[in-house]
């Protein structure tokens, strides 16, 4: 304080009282003996001179503006300057500035407002936004702990809050925040914002907003952001909070016209900030449990919280878009019901759908898919959008394509030439010939048929459990599919099958390298004794289906050996765990050092567009080529090889393998480390983000826990995480994202999977 004093006489001439001021900066209110009033900010020796040059220039930009608006002036210094500096005898150096004291009432202690005040704060918003537009500041161009726009930096902060619902309220908070507004701020309109209009912040007088004060947070981004922030204060302590927040609307519409993507947003950004507030505020608690000022908003917040968070995100904006005429959430009201009846009628039940209770999804965007009601789902299970849904990188190759030339393989084009090229750099060799088709389905059928012309056998060899295909071959050659509910129960004479190299349960498990070398010894017993000679060995590089399954080292190795001295070719399906999904290598079958004759590529190939292939040797495509044509009407199109360019180029350009095995790697171990809490889960597996949880009633016996797993995927659905169960005894949780689920995706599926087992 006695620094502080000093800085005040050398500088500005000015002697008084000093208070130090609420907040989370060192501000002091000056008071002379005349009764003028002025703020004193003192900066850290860190805090760049830039953003005092930015506060003075929106300040001033404020002021030539007239908008009826008092805000803080900057005070010279003796020298004219508007920085005052001063070496204190410790030898350390003092900045500060000295501020005109803006008088008024703060918003926080004017009581509950009328309509016209929040029209008013919301037409004042606008109004600064159209004024700010004129001010263009390098040091804008930042961001800090406040930003909304970064609010998902908070999100490690949710289990230091004590109270466990609280932890549940905050959680789905910043879920909805980070799946409904995140991603789509940066198409969003920006400018140059106050970054924090609190309630302390705005002064009023009766209904009209008099006064902004404190432009330290200021920044660029998202012009809807400051307006989410000034109704996130206005509506605490409101009986209606949407009624409220909708007359803010009403008034900034006025002025700046909102567009439905704003409004699509406002909601998800009130819950942004205000877990912002009380996550920082459990933060702080821990080393400053007793500050006077900074738990001021918290009570209020957590009631807000718990007001809003209830809502379904759709019928909270569109209520507040109302004054605006625009409807941001037009899939709203549509009738589950109705759907479900018109499916019945016209679709069979073979095509079953997910959960106990359907969702109508109506639209995807990175690893959330959004329902009617926009609520958002954490998608953990779909590994066809592998590099998120809807990737506009993708979307954009495949419309401009389509908009320009959509034919088929009989003619020459480059797109054919160009991804076939792509996909085989990434392949060992002596893989070098492809085919493209339109499913994986279709694409296991030509290998089967490669295998066969090549060989000229007939008989086939596959995993147990093993699911490849619907065509009528490859359910007979799917032992998931003949082996479960309306199958033969046997297999056809020219299917022979292997034993899955099952580490947890099989015979050979618990043995390492060594269980390998067992189970692969198992495919020579098989061959012995088939009675025939077989074409080959089909088997996905990691078993979906089969249980999420990891072959234990040596596998293959020891099964190709068999495979190959008996005269067959080994194909390996990577439909579900190709293209980078494991993380350490960017094809599955490469995690154990072994080269497959055919490969098998579909569902991640085109995310989500009907694509898939298959990549074999010269030799074996060499014998294909017998005089019979093929051709696939649709495969390797130039709509779809531009769509497959362009998922290599987005794995290969955001990093998404690394990326894969770093979340992965977080996740699975996350999960494991549940196993000390919670009995029923008896194993966890996975590479990259392709993990298994198996659930199992005795860890000894390990008697499946097969309605465990589904209940748990029920429950773990209404709190916003997509999930299935698979493997033969129906007991496995399978998890295969898109590959831009996230460290703090990872982290919620842990805590609600944790919160979630409490209940078996």
């Amino acid at each position: 304080m006695k620094v502080a004093e000093t800085l005040c006489l050398k500088e500005y001439g000015l002697r008084g009282i000093l208070t130090l001021l609420g907040g989370h900066n060192e501000n002091f209110l000056l008071e002379t003996p005349a009764g003028t009033r002025y703020v004193l900010k003192v900066a850290g020796a860190d805090e760049p001179s830039a953003l005092f040059d930015l506060e003075y220039a929106m300040a001033e930009a404020l002021h030539a503006a007239d908008l009826g608006l008092a805000v803080p002036r900057l005070i010279p210094t003796h020298e004219g300057q508007f920085e005052a500096c001063y070496e204190t005898p410790a030898g350390t150096t003092l900045r500060g500035r000295l501020l005109t004291f803006v008088d008024g009432r703060p918003w926080n202690e004017a009581g509950l407002p009328t309509p016209d005040r929040l029209r008013h704060l919301g037409r004042m918003l606008a109004q600064v936004h159209r004024v700010f537009a004129t001010v263009e500041h390098p040091a804008a161009r930042r961001t800090h702990r406040w930003d909304l726009a970064q609010a998902t930096q908070v999100r490690p902060l949710i289990p230091l809050v004590p109270d466990e619902e609280q932890r549940r309220l905050v959680d789905r908070a910043m879920h909805v925040y980070a799946a409904c507004a995140a991603p789509r701020l940066a198409a969003l309109p920006h400018g140059l914002l106050h970054g924090d209009v609190n309630d302390e912040n705005v002064l009023v007088d009766g209904d009209r907003i008099t006064g902004l004060i404190d432009f330290g947070d200021a920044l660029h981004g998202p012009l809807v952001c400051d307006l989410a922030i000034g109704f996130a204060y206005a509506l605490l302590d409101q009986s209606d909070p949407l009624a409220a927040g909708a007359e803010v609307v009403a008034g900034y519409h006025a002025e700046r016209a909102l567009t439905e993507d704003e409004l699509a947003v406002l909601v998800p950004l009130v819950l942004g900030r205000l877990s912002t507030t009380v996550l920082i505020a459990a933060e702080r608690r821990t080393h400053t449990p007793e500050h006077p000022t900074w738990y001021i908003t918290e009570d209020a917040a957590w009631d807000l919280l718990s007001h809003l968070v209830p809502l379904d995100p759709a019928e909270a904006g569109a209520r507040l878009a109302e004054p605006t005429g625009l409807d941001p959430f037009p899939e709203r009201e549509e009738d589950v019901d109705a759907l479900l009846d018109q499916r019945a009628r016209f679709v069979n039940p073979a095509l079953s759908l997910a959960y106990r209770e359907p969702i109508r999804m109506v639209r995807g965007q990175g690893q959330y898919l959004f329902d009617q009601r926009g609520r958002p789902f954490l998608d953990l299970v779909n590994n066809v959008c592998h590099v998120g849904h809807c990737h506009p990188r993708v979307v954009e190759a495949g419309q401009r394509q389509m908009a320009r030339l959509n034919t088929n393989t009989r003619y020459l084009y480059d797109g054919l030439t160009d991804y076939a090229e792509r996909l085989v750099a990434t392949l060992p060799d002596p893989l070098e010939v492809c085919f493209f088709v339109n499913s994986g389905s279709e694409a296991n059928e030509l290998a089967l048929r490669l295998a066969r012309t090549y060989t000229g056998r007939n008989d086939m060899l596959v995993v147990d459990g093993a699911y490849h295909g619907h065509t009528s071959s490859l359910i007979a050659l799917s032992p998931y599919k003949f082996m479960g509910a309306g199958g033969t129960g046997h297999p056809e004479p020219w299917v022979h099958i292997v034993p899955v190299a099952d580490g947890y349960r099989g015979p050979h498990k618990g043995q390492g390298r060594d269980a390998g070398t067992a189970y692969g010894d198992e495919v020579g017993r098989v061959i012995e004794e088939a009675g025939a000679p077989v074409a080959g060995f089909i088997s996905e590089s990691l078993l979906g289906c089969g249980g999420q399954v990891i072959p234990p080292e040596g596998y293959f190795e020891t099964a190709y050996q068999h495979v190959r001295a008996a005269g067959g070719v080994c194909i390996a399906d990577e439909v579900q765990v190709g293209f980078g999904r494991v993380g350490t290598h960017f094809w599955a079958f490469e995690m154990q050092g072994v080269v497959p004759d055919i490969v098998v590529m579909g569902k991640p190939i085109g995310n989500g567009h009907p694509m898939a292939a298959v990549v074999t040797t010269r030799a074996i495509a060499d014998a294909f080529a017998n005089g019979m044509e093929f051709f696939a009407t649709f495969g390797g199109n130039p709509v779809s090889c531009a769509i497959g360019l362009a998922v290599l180029d987005v794995i290969r350009d955001e990093g998404l393998q690394v990326h894969a095995l770093t979340v992965g790697t977080r996740l699975r171990d996350g999960l494991r480390g549940l196993m000390t809490r919670h009995e029923l889960i008896g194993d966890v597996r996975g590479a990259g983000l392709f993990i298994g949880v198996e659930l199992v009633r005795d860890r000894a016996t390990l008697e499946p826990a097969a309605e465990e797993a589904t209940d748990l995927v029920n429950r773990l659905k209404a709190r916003g995480l997509l999930l299935s169960t698979d493997g033969p005894l129906h007991n496995v949780i399978k998890i295969k994202p898109p590959m831009v689920l996230t460290a703090d995706d990872a982290d919620l599926a842990v805590r609600l999977f944790d919160e979630e087992l409490v209940a078996f």
